[in-house]
């Protein structure tokens, strides 16, 4: 990349490095819908890759989805599939009938198109063996992520919103990069992305959050509300991390026998410790168990708390029907029913 290249493009190269984002003989399945924030990724990360002077080797494939809800979809679909014939990148495409599958499942349209995307992107990493996905996601993003977590009454890890990389698997390039930037970079290169209407109707909550709450924030309160959220977010993410590295020193210290279908853990030291340790370590041990914690929420935990600390024995729970928690001869049995 020239010198004179867009301060974007140095920044996605900053977080990259940052975060590890991208190593040597990587293959990237980059999810492009053709509206600004996928088209500047591919835009971007094509660059990075053909730049021989930063010495970073790595293969990129998109992937699109046509949700088939908006009449402009398939004219998206021929945007994003030129774009990459333009630039001599491998591109697959897939038509997916969200509405009919949020309507079969019972859930929102929103949660079915994610699941759709992340099944086709990840159907597309194994058929190319790839081993990375790249999602477009923006600290705009983030930000709307963190106030829909606290609206819906998250603990400390909502707070961190949206991480650059997850599982070593899931990376998003754009993450420290804010919307008008982004849209600053399509202008500057004679990009003319897709715009996707949805995005301006205040029927879904991120929505109503982008379009209406950020703004009478930015107006009435604090016009740099996004970059302090996004510092807010950072400072949470290092003290989780502390709180994580403790949880795992903890939890050696306490745990008794892991078997595959059976972890016991020693009940007296349990009860001595926080609340906060104690409801840690039980989300801790059920995710190592199980793969997930998900479904296990905050009263769920607390029952879990009380059981241990009435210390009777023969006494269990079931918090979901893959868990059940045992307390047993002065010890807690976390058994896999899956």
């Amino acid at each position: 990349m020239e010198q004179k290249e867009n301060d974007l493009s140095k920044k996605v190269l900053n977080t990259i490095k940052k975060s590890n984002l991208i190593s040597n003989g990587d293959k990237l399945v980059l999810g492009v819908s053709g509206g600004p924030d996928s088209i500047c990724m591919l835009n971007i990360l094509n660059d990075i890759r053909n730049d021989k002077k930063l010495h970073i080797e790595f293969d990129i494939i998109v992937a699109h989805v046509n949700h088939m809800i908006r009449k402009e979809a398939k004219e998206d679909e021929i945007f994003v599939k030129n774009f990459c014939n333009k630039i001599a990148v491998e591109f697959y495409s897939k038509s997916i009938d969200v509405q009919k599958i949020a309507n079969n499942n019972k859930i929102g349209t929103e949660e079915a198109g994610r699941n759709a995307r992340y099944d086709f992107f990840n159907q597309i990493l194994e058929k190319t063996n790839s081993n990375k996905i790249a999602i477009a996601h923006n600290k705009n993003d983030k930000v709307e992520t963190i106030i829909m977590n606290i609206l819906r009454g998250s603990g400390i890890s909502g707070l961190k919103g949206i991480e650059p990389i997850k599982n070593n698997k899931i990376i998003r390039p754009l993450i420290e990069c804010e919307r008008y930037e982004i849209e600053k970079y399509c202008k500057e290169k004679a990009i003319e992305a897709r715009i996707d209407k949805t995005n301006f109707e205040n029927i879904y909550t991120r929505n109503k959050i982008r379009n209406i709450i950020i703004p009478y924030i930015q107006k009435e309160f604090n016009p740099n509300i996004i970059q302090t959220m996004d510092r807010l977010s950072n400072l949470v993410k290092e003290e989780d991390e502390y709180l994580e590295n403790t949880i795992i020193d903890k939890y050696k210290e306490l745990i008794l026998e892991e078997k595959e279908k059976q972890f016991i853990m020693d009940l007296k030291n349990f009860n001595k410790q926080d609340k906060v340790i104690k409801s840690r370590l039980l989300i801790y041990t059920i995710s190592r168990l199980l793969g997930t914690a998900k479904g296990i929420e905050k009263i769920h935990i607390e029952d879990v708390i009380k059981l241990c600390e009435n210390n009777i024995g023969n006494k269990y729970l079931t918090p979901n029907k893959n868990i059940k928690i045992l307390i047993k001869d002065h010890k807690i049995y976390f058994i896999n029913q899956i």
